[in-house]
């Protein structure tokens, strides 16, 4: 007997095992941690420093940052503003993945504006979206400087950067906000962790 075709469209969702089953594997709950700042506020060094304190309480993490996104999956796309909104859109969906895997998922993306953020949320589910403000102010990122960006931004040799000619839309709500000109990695990863460890711990 021939199938219709409404039986067999999406068939192996049934099939697969759910968030629950996985979160059960690895005796943890799952989480979307996402960083956003301007460049060069500490985003990437509190994430990787995060990872490591979660991966010594044996939870089980994965950082999505510029680096491992825009080489591989992202490796099409430019800076203009619809690439930048398709990066975040693709970034959340790969993200989505990874939480119903229940992988705590860290990402640090300057993701400038609150639309952009807003999407991200949406896709990946409000309930499991924290939004870390990286707050770090404009004159200590351009003071720091760590890949020599804000220089070339200011001769214009680079075009739309956020901070200096583009804009930068601090979040409204974050879950937390995080100074670097003020805490250090350290302490900025205790807050962290007191906001999360209770949401990722399998008591």
């Amino acid at each position: 007997m021939k199938e219709t075709h409404s039986t067999n469209i999406y068939p192996i969702f049934d099939r697969m095992l759910g968030r629950e089953d996985k979160e059960a594997l690895l005796k943890q709950h799952s989480v979307m941690i996402w960083f956003t700042g301007l460049s060069g506020s500490g985003k990437s060094t509190i994430a990787i420093a995060l990872e490591r304190e979660l991966n010594k309480r044996k939870l089980l993490c994965r950082i999505l940052d510029g680096d491992n996104i825009r080489s591989g999956i992202n490796n099409n796309l430019g800076f203009s503003a619809e690439d930048r909104i398709e990066n975040i859109r693709r970034i959340a969906e790969v993200s989505k993945l990874f939480i119903d895997t229940g992988i705590i998922t860290i990402a640090a993306f300057i993701s400038p504006n609150n639309e952009m953020r807003e999407m991200a949320s949406s896709i990946i589910g409000k309930d499991n979206f924290l939004e870390i403000y990286v707050s770090t102010p404009l004159e200590e990122c351009e003071r720091r400087d760590v890949k020599g960006l804000y220089a070339k931004a200011r001769k214009g040799e680079i075009k739309d950067f956020t901070g200096i000619s583009a804009p930068f839309e601090a979040p409204s709500c974050p879950a937390l906000s995080l100074d670097t000109s003020k805490l250090s990695v350290e302490e900025s990863v205790n807050l962290l962790l007191e906001l999360i460890l209770p949401r990722v711990q399998n008591n």
